[in-house]
């Protein structure tokens, strides 16, 4: 699972542990590991949600600043369906 730049630090912190994709299909599944940085973003979580499902808070609480924010990063492909995604973050020393 990949992040914007400016979102990987909080991941690393543990301050964001929720993100939105849109994609045609799932490209992660729960208890899946995917490596970033030092460590690994572990999904705890997937389900298909609507667009409606989508808010402002639900965006901050995935590190962006509003909705609109969230949709200008997460609609630069051709899917169309909604994940939310929950996760948490290990560093390497954690993991060993």
């Amino acid at each position: 699972m990949q992040f914007t730049q400016r979102l990987r630090e909080g991941v690393k912190r543990g301050d964001i542990t929720t993100s939105i994709r849109i994609w045609q299909a799932p490209r992660v599944k729960a208890g899946g590991r995917y490596w970033m940085g030092e460590g690994w973003v572990v999904v705890t979580a997937i389900r298909e949600i609507g667009w409606d499902d989508i808010s402002d808070s639900l965006a901050r609480d995935s590190g962006f600043r509003s909705l609109a924010d969230l949709l200008q990063t997460a609609r630069h492909g051709s899917g169309r369906k909604v994940y939310f995604i929950r996760f948490s973050y290990e560093p390497v020393a954690a993991a060993l």
